[in-house]
């Protein structure tokens, strides 16, 4: 397939959702219970994959922005559990 060439900002924008995603599945791999591991890696799997053409950025910087957040929560709900 043809690629196309990325502006610079498209090139950082794709850098950060790489990055986000493999921070949530380092956190995922964090998770106790096997059967919410899968879970949790299929969801985010799912989620980016749904997300993979979306090309408007404040759209992008919106998704970043939310993936953040419930990285977030994951990795405080885990903190918790270890606690």
């Amino acid at each position: 397939s043809v690629r196309t060439r990325l502006s610079p900002s498209q090139f950082l924008r794709r850098q950060q959702v790489l990055q986000l995603y493999r921070k949530i599945l380092r956190a995922v791999r964090e998770v106790p219970a096997e059967a919410d591991r899968r879970y949790l890696k299929d969801w985010a799997r799912e989620e980016f994959r749904r997300n993979k053409d979306a090309t408007e950025e404040d759209a992008i910087r919106m998704m970043i922005t939310q993936g953040n957040m419930q990285l977030q929560e994951l990795q405080r709900t885990l903190r918790l559990a270890k606690s």
